[in-house]
């Protein structure tokens, strides 16, 4: 089933399947607010960190776009700058000196044009954004439509689709924060994972790709057995401390599920039980363990989000692609059609 009811100056969507998982999604941004999953226990936990009120959204000083769509360009571009089709654009500087996830107003703050359907009894949501040519100073009026799909596996599924009328850089994703123990327990630390990545594109001081895309092996980015988050997030390797904790884009090994997207990762939380795995037609994703939350803002519960209270993986091409010829292309012509899909999937 699907139902909406008014959140602020916005809609908040509601999507639930007969498994018992209910997703709750804004057209503010298209802020995922809240993931219920069942637990061990049989109560359900409700596992993304985000806000009751949608004033809270835009007023938290970090801005950690918790649970937002992320445009036009995911993670960052170095000094705000690339070169497309012979002319230099220079974007915002919002993240030092880099352009990050879009910039000053990017999708996750904008309202989308919903509309509800039920395509073969699954509970769906989309979203529609036109980003008009100059916008945060990206070429070319771009058409975006976000799917988000409750199915009865207990999956969340979202699903991009975009065109424009000029060349465009485009990377897409969705910044939701997780806790498998529940929004508001204050670590994930004791998380086990498993990633499906067998190199990572490791990053200069300015969180920036070298241009080397990195065997994990030997590095505290070797997750392709399990172990926890906390094992090796205090490493002295020198990626770590860069970046405070993890905060690194993981290339896939291209290693397909059933559905034929390719694994990503699996993530087990110890004391709920609670199971995600995530799929993905995209190359790589972002891990972040959530290192620079800093606990002044309370979530949901009214429970601080300190660091490292959640972890985020952020299905994506590589960062800074623009600039970085041997990484896959992120550019969107005219006449092409942008498709992207990902899963996150619950299960005991």
């Amino acid at each position: 089933m699907i139902s909406e009811r008014p959140f602020g100056s916005a809609r908040l969507f509601t999507l639930q399947n007969s498994k018992g998982m209910t997703v709750q999604i804004t057209n503010y941004g298209g802020i995922i607010t809240s993931i219920q999953v069942p637990s061990k226990s049989g109560q359900p936990l409700d596992v993304a960190l985000g806000f009751s009120t949608l004033d809270e959204y835009p007023k938290d000083p970090l801005r950690p776009y918790f649970g937002a769509i992320i445009g036009r360009y995911g993670n960052r571009i170095a000094e705000g700058k690339f070169s497309l089709e012979g002319k230099t654009y220079s974007l915002a500087i919002n993240n030092h000196s880099n352009h990050l996830h879009g910039g000053k107003m990017g999708f996750d703050q904008v309202l989308w044009e919903p509309s509800l359907t039920e395509e073969n009894s699954i509970p769906t949501l989309k979203l529609f954004y036109l980003s008009k040519d100059g916008e945060e100073n990206y070429p070319g009026n771009l058409s975006v439509s976000v799917i988000y799909r409750l199915l009865e596996s207990n999956t969340l599924e979202i699903e991009y689709h975009a065109t424009c009328d000029q060349s465009t850089p485009l990377n897409l994703t969705n910044h939701t924060y997780f806790n498998l123990e529940g929004e508001g327990h204050p670590s994930v630390l004791d998380h086990q994972l498993q990633f499906f990545a067998d190199h990572y594109t490791p990053v200069n001081s300015k969180i920036i790709p070298t241009g080397e895309i990195a065997s994990v092996q030997g590095t505290p980015f070797d997750f392709l057995q399990p172990k926890s988050i906390g094992e090796e997030i205090e490493s002295t390797h020198p990626q770590i401390q860069i970046g405070n904790g993890y905060d690194h884009n993981l290339v896939l090994s291209q290693e397909k599920d059933p559905t034929g997207l390719f694994k990503a990762a699996r993530v087990f939380a110890p004391v709920s039980g609670i199971i995600m795995d995530v799929s993905t037609t995209e190359p790589a994703f972002q891990f972040y363990t959530a290192n620079f939350l800093d606990g002044k803002q309370p979530g949901k519960q009214g429970k601080p989000y300190p660091a490292r209270s959640a972890f985020c993986i952020e299905t994506q091409h590589y960062p800074d692609s623009p600039n970085q010829p041997a990484f896959p292309n992120t550019i969107l012509r005219p006449g092409e059609i942008y498709q992207s899909k990902t899963q996150y999937r619950f299960s005991l």
